[in-house]
């Protein structure tokens, strides 16, 4: 089993797919696309001389071939450089909450280096593509200096880090219409408190099956999963996806045991996208988004808010003021609502519980939070 090595450098924001580069993956790559040395050469601005000598080097190193060298074709990969190419991705897509918040924790520590004066907005969350992208749009030329220090997270354990004094702000999701007595309800009123806690609205999108191209399996429904058989994949414990799924299967009066891969889970919903995408799922539950970077298509189920939460104590602070005056722009709105499946919900409005959760009651009385 060979030893992976992790490094990072520093640099203008790359546009590349991967979250982290490796030569080799770069070349296999170029060598699939363009279907000759030469071309790929000329397309990673490297000299042949150079891609050959690597590709050999690697093949020695690796003890396996990577290219098939046949006189007269064009180079083709190897069956094992497209199993690596392949477990590479799968890598990437499993890891890639990881992966940013360990991109987001060395940026934070370079940003206080470089810029004392750049706010940082420490967030626990749960994964989203639209708080990804937002991220990336506070480090555009000209935005206020703000750095989203984000970790992407089930939930539950946002709020709960919240809470634990480990982030200062959260992100969860919940269903539109919830009713009193929903599982959204007992999952997230005990983590929250009126008064204590404020919520931020932040966005509306759509939650659904993400099935493959065509939908060969024709679902519509979650009772489709379980009368044609589907293979599931579901989300992790914790994780608002997964609550919602459950709360779900409430509604349409089905058992999780229905569901063929219930405790088959993964961490993101690029890595449900990803399952599916490889033909070891037939569907899981997850954005319209992941769907579409993978060339998978999408059913849309529901649709949910997706809320940010903190302290009432934090919303002068210098970084929170930052986060609404970017979440209240103009700019940022017109690119939110070009996200498919999502749309702009009192984006950057600071919201009571009572509001954001119609469900709440105060009648019963509410046992103190802990390190509060």
């Amino acid at each position: 089993m060979h030893q992976v090595e992790i490094s990072y450098a520093l640099g203008a924001p790359s546009v590349a797919d991967s979250l982290i580069r490796n030569p080799l993956m770069d070349l296999l790559q170029a060598v699939r696309a363009q279907g000759s040395i030469s071309a790929a050469a000329r397309g990673l601005g490297l000299s042949y001389r150079h891609v050959w000598g690597e590709l050999k080097r690697w093949e020695q190193e690796l003890g396996q071939n990577l290219i098939l060298w046949e006189r007269g074709q064009p180079a083709r990969l190897s069956a094992f450089a497209d199993k690596l190419l392949w477990a590479e991705r799968q890598a990437q897509a499993r890891l890639a909450p990881q992966i940013q918040a360990l991109r987001s924790d060395l940026e934070r520590a370079l940003a206080q280096a470089f810029d004392p004066d750049t706010h940082v907005a420490s967030l626990y969350a749960s994964h989203d593509e639209a708080l990804a992208s937002l991220r990336s749009f506070a480090q555009a030329p000209g935005a206020t200096k703000l750095h989203l220090d984000i970790q992407f997270c089930g939930s539950v354990d946002a709020i709960r880090a919240l809470n634990e004094g480990r982030c200062s702000m959260a992100g969860f999701h919940v269903m539109q219409g919830a009713a009193r007595g929903s599982i959204a309800q007992r999952t997230y009123k005990p983590l929250l408190r009126p008064g204590l806690h404020k919520v931020i609205g932040f966005a509306q999108r759509s939650q659904g099956l993400i099935v493959a191209r065509g939908n060969p399996l024709g679902l519509q429904s979650l009772a489709d999963l379980q009368q044609r058989g589907a293979r599931y994949v579901n989300r992790s414990l914790g994780t608002g996806t997964r609550v919602l799924l459950d709360e779900l299967l409430a509604r349409d009066g089905l058992a999780a045991a229905a569901l063929q891969g219930y405790d088959d889970a993964e961490p993101s919903h690029a890595a449900v996208a990803q399952r599916v995408a490889s033909g070891t799922a037939d569907a899981g539950l997850g954005l319209g988004l992941a769907a579409q970077l993978r060339g998978l298509d999408f059913v849309p189920l529901v649709l949910e808010n997706y809320y940010l939460v903190c302290l009432a104590s934090a919303l002068e602070q210098p970084s929170t003021q930052a986060l609404l005056g970017l979440l209240q722009s103009a700019s940022w709105q017109q690119q939110l609502a070009g996200m498919p499946g999502y749309a702009p919900a009192q984006c950057g409005e600071v919201l009571s519980l009572r509001r954001a959760l119609p469900w709440w009651s105060f009648r019963t009385a509410r046992k103190p939070l802990h390190n509060q």
